[in-house]
């Protein structure tokens, strides 16, 4: 008797084990094909708002708010070409036009040689300009007589003005003496001076064309 209750004791010991690990064993593939409520609640929230998220991000325009709230975004497929094909398309007629210029403009072979040839073509227009001016170097004096005294001089001078011409007396020293020079003058061209001389040949009065340095 004794040894039939040891016997079923032990197999009750066994059969309990064997349930106990089959009973945690169900439990277990229970848990793990059940979602958790609290947690994979957090989990599958945050997975939503993380892609919610990035489709906001990748959407979103930062010059939304100062265009307004009717502003039309333009597509990234039509700004993006558009700007990289405008930069050539403004700069060819500017290059074309210098590479033109630079095609008519003349280079010379001798540039040096050049410039002396210019020099030298100007350099007689210069003084032909300055010849063609006609200045005089000299002025002229008619003298109508030298006089010891400086009445004589008077005397021919007021003699000079009753015939129309107007004259002055002037001092000189000469050969240590003094003399009394009456002349007409000065005149600036020979030829107004030579007619003036003509007048007064022509009234029996003795004269001589006199040229003093400027």
């Amino acid at each position: 008797m004794g040894k039939k209750q040891r016997g079923g004791t032990l197999l009750g010991i066994i059969i309990g084990a064997l349930l106990g690990l089959g009973a945690a064993l169900a439990v277990a593939v229970y848990v793990t094909k059940v979602p958790i409520p609290f947690l994979n609640k957090g989990q599958s929230h945050s997975a939503e708002n993380d892609a919610a998220e990035a489709k906001k991000n990748k959407d979103w325009d930062p010059n939304t708010s100062l265009a307004g709230k009717n502003a039309v975004r333009p597509s990234a497929a039509a700004s993006g070409p558009v700007g990289a094909a405008s930069a050539p398309v403004a700069t060819a007629p500017a290059v074309a036009a210098s590479a033109a210029r630079a095609a008519k403009a003349p280079v010379s072979e001798d540039p040096l040689g050049d410039l002396a040839k210019a020099k030298a073509e100007a350099k007689p227009k210069a003084e032909a300009s300055t010849s063609g001016a006609g200045v005089d170097p000299f002025s002229y004096f008619i003298q109508a007589g030298a006089f010891r005294t400086p009445e004589d001089a008077e005397q021919q001078r007021a003699k000079l003005s009753l015939l129309g011409f107007q004259a002055k007396v002037t001092e000189r020293e000469q050969s240590g003496r003094t003399v009394y020079r009456v002349r007409l003058g000065p005149f600036d061209k020979k030829e107004e001076a030579d007619k003036t001389k003509e007048k007064l040949d022509s009234n029996a009065v003795e004269t001589a064309l006199v040229r003093v340095q400027r």
